[in-house]
């Protein structure tokens, strides 16, 4: 793939120089060897004049406010405002993305913006933190740290919604900024699926550095998983991930079984059943996790936050949007106080932002 848009850029930090002249990207688990004018898979990153360069740095090809709930993310800071980016390209090739326009194009475009115009822009517009995501965030993380660090500078927390086909040199770079981290399994990470429809080997990688993230660093995790009905919706590989989730991550740790509908190259597909759906959640209470989701499913019992202890509605949500908050100051339930492990308190935020989720908007998409 030839290179595009040479003058735009910045020079990339995660990268190991071969003996064979190639440039190795240690952005993410491809680990793509890229010869001189070449680019690496996401069509983001490539070398020129012998130095692996960030072409996409600086250029955000989406930019939307969404409520975080939207990432999704339940956990942490509930209720407040985000400010969503983007880049093109991505190092996964799924066959069903809904962002294929954005992910899966391979010219760079967008609006230029420097670290601290993306902060400016969040807080304009009331957002109490940025989320890099549409496309894999990983692939332009030299950016997103730039804009991380700034965020931090300005009171705002960083999120990734990410495939997790990351490296120990990217974890490291995450951990200078990043608060919370959503990992999107696809079809529970089976070998078959995955290979088929996403253009990887496997999800060894995956797992792996969810464990890294977890052993190294405090960024809080969830986790979320596509089903999608007939070549992703296997019961047994989303055991075997809920038994990986509860032994490496705890019981505690949020797990989202989303709804797949049809799109890009599966259109011939149906929506998953929402009895599917009901099927992983029982497998992932049957594992014992005790905060299990099912998204994409506005109005299902199951969008909700139950007591682990009472089996009380903690808090009540329908879709992205916050009905009743169950919880006192401390986050614990109202009815026994059992102490519910979601990071801050969203009553002020979800005051301060009603009016602008009725009224939700973008401003900038190419």
């Amino acid at each position: 793939m030839q290179l595009n848009n040479h003058c735009l850029g910045k020079e990339a930090e995660l990268f190991i120089k071969l003996p064979n002249g190639r440039i190795k990207c240690t952005a993410c688990a491809r680990y793509c060897e890229i010869p001189e004018g070449k680019d690496g898979l996401c069509g983001i990153r490539g070398v020129e004049k012998g130095r692996l360069q960030l072409y996409a740095y600086g250029r955000i090809i989406a930019g939307h406010i969404d409520p975080i709930e939207k990432k999704p993310v339940t956990h942490y800071m509930p209720g407040s405002n985000i400010y969503s980016i983007a880049t093109t390209g991505c190092n996964w090739l799924c066959k069903y993305c809904q962002n294929y326009d954005i992910s899966q194009r391979r010219k760079i475009e967008g609006t230029e913006m420097t670290p601290n115009l993306v902060v400016k822009t969040a807080i304009n517009y009331g957002a109490q933190g940025i989320a890099y995501t549409y496309n894999e965030p990983s692939i332009f993380i030299e950016f997103a740290k730039d804009c991380g660090i700034e965020a931090h500078k300005k009171g705002l927390f960083n999120i990734f919604v990410s495939n997790g086909y990351d490296t120990p040199q990217s974890i490291d770079m995450m951990s200078q900024f990043l608060d919370c981290i959503t990992v999107d399994f696809k079809g529970s990470g089976e070998e078959k699926f995955v290979r088929q429809y996403i253009g990887i080997p496997n999800s060894k990688p995956v797992f792996e550095s969810i464990k890294q993230i977890k052993e190294k660093t405090n960024i809080h995790i969830e986790i979320t998983d596509l089903i999608v009905p007939q070549v992703g919706d296997n019961l047994e590989a989303a055991r075997k991930l809920c038994k990986f989730i509860y032994d490496e991550l705890g019981p505690d740790t949020p797990i989202h079984f989303l709804r797949f509908h049809p799109d890009y190259k599966m259109m011939e597909f149906e929506s998953t059943p929402i009895d599917i759906l009901e099927k992983h959640y029982v497998i992932a209470k049957e594992e014992g996790l005790r905060f299990t989701y099912l998204g994409n499913v506005p109005g299902h019992l199951l969008e909700n936050t139950y007591c682990p202890e009472c089996n009380n509605v903690v808090v009540k949500r329908y879709g992205y949007n916050i009905l009743s908050w169950n919880l006192d100051s401390d986050n614990c339930c109202n009815q026994c106080k059992y102490a519910i492990p979601i990071k801050g308190n969203p009553v002020e935020s979800i005051n301060n932002n009603i009016n602008k989720r009725k009224r939700y908007f973008q401003f900038i998409d190419f």
